[in-house]
């Protein structure tokens, strides 16, 4: 698996009625996932368990995206995005996810749990040219800290110009 797959045209779109279930520990390394994130993912379950999440991580999301999910779900509170994920034979696909912090009973984060679900078309319309502006801004910045920080002001001025916050940005649709 250390070999990215190389990304294709290719669309694979979840029924109405799919929905990936995947657990990570606190790192993002895969702990559980479910039958149809088995089979959309192209990945065995023996090549899942235990693999980064990261893995799905498709060329075309920008970074600020998953530092906005991290920085939320480490902060105890849930998240729900966009995100275009890269299958192992090189598809990809598009999930509404809603991703949430898993506590022990003392109340300790212990991981993490993401359900994910089959996004309205219009939402991808409105996310893909944002998300390509985003990586557009990550590219001149550069690579590292600076492509982050350029990305996630790109996404604060843009929610900003349309007056709303990220939850009521993806839920807007």
């Amino acid at each position: 698996m250390s070999i990215r797959p190389q990304p294709t045209q290719h669309e694979k779109i979840l029924g109405e009625d799919d929905f990936i279930v995947s657990k990570t520990d606190l790192k993002g390394v895969i702990t559980y996932g479910n039958r149809i994130f088995i089979e959309i993912s192209g990945y065995s379950e023996q090549e899942l368990l235990g693999a980064p999440h990261s893995i799905l991580r498709h060329p075309d999301m920008p970074r600020a995206v998953f530092k906005l999910l991290w920085d939320t779900v480490q902060a105890k509170r849930e998240i729900n995005a966009y995100v275009k994920n890269l299958a192992k034979d090189g598809s990809f696909y598009w999930v509404f996810a809603n991703i949430t912090p898993s506590c022990n009973a003392s109340g300790s984060l212990i991981g993490y749990y993401s359900v994910r679900r089959k996004p309205r078309p219009e939402a991808i319309q409105a996310v893909s040219p944002l998300y390509l502006a985003m990586l557009e801004a990550e590219r001149k910045a550069g690579d590292g800290q600076a492509g982050m920080k350029a990305s996630t002001a790109f996404l604060h001025q843009a929610l900003e110009q349309k007056g709303v916050s990220y939850e009521e940005f993806v839920f807007g649709f």
